[in-house]
């Protein structure tokens, strides 16, 4: 695909190319500067960028072989209070609350990470075109019909990735609303 945004570029060195992860739709940096074979092999280079500078032992509290972060949490007396009067302490106590909340909000939590894709997306490629605000209050709203009725207007590409992408958060709210 970056090959492919490369050809365009080379050919129309004035035209800008937007690429998209398909999970998030967040936008994806490339730098195009020099031959395909270049801009693709700084992209298979590239490495999430990790909060500790490379070759740099990252010490401190925490089991770092099983993954374990620090980081700091600010909460009120009483909390603290109850976390410490758990068995294994406040860390076991966290641990087992958020992985409660994960399981109790895996509809929910499908269904925000669909609306916001498509959101990104939509805001990016469509986001000046007609029925653009009407469509997001539908996308929010989990309402297939009216999103669709409000992007059919929309280029078919346009449209059809938009769709692709919500179709996560109309499916999970159906299932959602069944229980």
């Amino acid at each position: 695909m970056v090959r492919s945004a490369k050809t365009v570029v080379d050919r129309a060195p004035s035209s800008s190319v937007l690429i998209f992860d398909d999970a998030t739709s967040e936008l994806i940096e490339v730098d195009f500067r020099g031959t395909a074979a270049e801009v693709v092999r700084r992209l298979a280079s590239d490495e999430p960028h990790s909060a500790t500078p490379e070759g740099e032992a990252r010490r401190g509290p925490g089991r770092p072989k099983l993954g374990v972060v620090a980081r700091e949490v600010t909460l009120l007396p009483r909390h603290w209070d109850w976390l410490g009067s758990q068995p294994g302490g406040a860390s076991v106590a966290l641990r087992r609350l958020v992985d409660e909340a994960r399981r109790a909000n895996v509809g929910t939590d499908r269904i925000r990470r669909s609306q916001e894709a498509a959101y990104r997306f939509m805001s990016a490629m469509a986001g000046d075109r007609a029925r653009f605000e009407e469509a997001t209050r539908a996308l929010f709203a989990s309402d297939r019909s009216r999103f669709e009725s409000n992007i059919k207007g929309w280029p078919v590409d346009i449209r059809n990735h938009a769709l692709m992408l919500a179709d996560g958060a109309f499916e999970a709210s159906a299932a959602v609303l069944e229980k």
